[in-house]
């Protein structure tokens, strides 16, 4: 069990864990602010998490719901990012969501401090847990937050020794997280400066974003400011199978998140509203983008028209990119 001390300081109004993982503090962080990875141990065993929301970023927010494995009942939680200094520590407040998605009232908001120290044999990570009041800390250790953590973290060995998931060199993949939710992940290699220009610059886009060869990108209209909309449009070689797509800029917190609509140009109806977060990890940059669907039957057909497929050619080809002007920069 890595958990190797508790401390409960009433008088400081703190619950301290310690745990040491026999991994390097890089891989223990990543751990920790891939939405992927840390769904698979944020939460005991019975109650595993999801994660819709995962904003690495001073200002970011998480969104997360634990779902009971015996009788599917939901709670919802959230992080405020309040300090941010990798690989080495991140500050949070988390706190409660009712099922509306605003904060309950009556529960307490716990601030959380977790530090990444190097150890001889790996990482130690010390989660220290801070209340405003007496009450408020007796409130989440009758609530079971000790034993909690204690599960919590007792998953973790097994989502670090998994390291071909989160590699640089997996392809993109898809996660169906509910009825209208799809999280597609993928790192990229280059910086989140690189990522975030090559998402916002038009003449780099039109290189990358192209889906599967033979096709091309007449049409690029990137929306700069929020409120702004976008246009892209696409044809096969020749001219043919021309097709676009069409949306609002809803949210844009340069160079880590950005929020848009999107709709195809010509159809009726609904369209999707896309959540793209950028995230330094090793290797690259972890890019992630949670799509939600007007409907599950609307999620199954774009999914198998293998939208994931052409979103991995373009990621590959984005890879390219980045490095063909990282060596026009050596060169010049």
């Amino acid at each position: 069990m890595p958990v190797t001390s508790v401390e409960k300081d009433l008088d400081a109004l703190t619950l301290t864990i310690v745990a040491d993982f026999a991994a390097p503090v890089q891989r223990v962080w990543d751990a920790y602010t891939d939405p992927r990875q840390i769904e698979r141990f944020w939460g005991p065993p019975t109650y595993p998490a999801t994660f819709t929301r995962h904003d690495v970023a001073v200002g970011g927010r998480s969104i997360y719901a634990m779902t009971g494995t015996e009788n599917g009942d939901s709670h919802g939680g959230y992080w405020e990012w309040t300090a941010v200094d990798a690989p080495n520590s991140f500050v949070v407040n988390d706190g409660f969501l009712a099922e509306d998605g605003t904060a309950t009232t009556g529960l307490p908001v716990t601030r959380m401090y977790f530090t990444f120290a190097p150890t001889d044999s790996g990482t130690r990570v010390t989660t220290v847990s801070s209340y405003d009041s007496l009450e408020g800390l007796e409130q989440v250790l009758a609530m079971g937050m000790e034993e909690g953590l204690r599960q919590s973290m007792a998953q973790i060995d097994d989502v670090l020794a998994d390291l071909s998931s989160f590699a640089a060199d997996h392809a993109a993949e898809s996660q169906i997280l509910s009825d209208t939710k799809v999280r597609v992940s993928r790192v990229i290699r280059g910086s989140v400066a690189q990522v975030w220009q090559a998402h916002n610059d038009a003449d780099l886009m039109k290189q990358w974003l192209l889906g599967p060869d033979g096709w091309t990108m007449p049409v690029c209209e990137i929306a700069t400011n929020v409120g702004d909309t976008y246009r892209y449009e696409w044809e096969q070689d020749g001219g043919e199978g021309r097709f676009g797509f069409t949306g609002e800029l809803l949210e844009s917190d340069a160079p880590y998140r950005a929020v848009t609509t999107e709709s195809m140009i010509g159809m009726e109806g609904p369209g999707t509203t896309n959540e793209m977060t950028l995230t330094p990890v090793e290797g690259g940059t972890l890019l992630t983008i949670l799509i939600t669907y007007p409907s599950a039957e609307v999620r199954d057909m774009v999914l198998n028209t293998g939208m994931v497929g052409g979103m991995e050619a373009s990621y590959a080809r984005l890879e390219s990119v980045i490095a063909s002007d990282a060596r026009e920069l050596a060169d010049a």
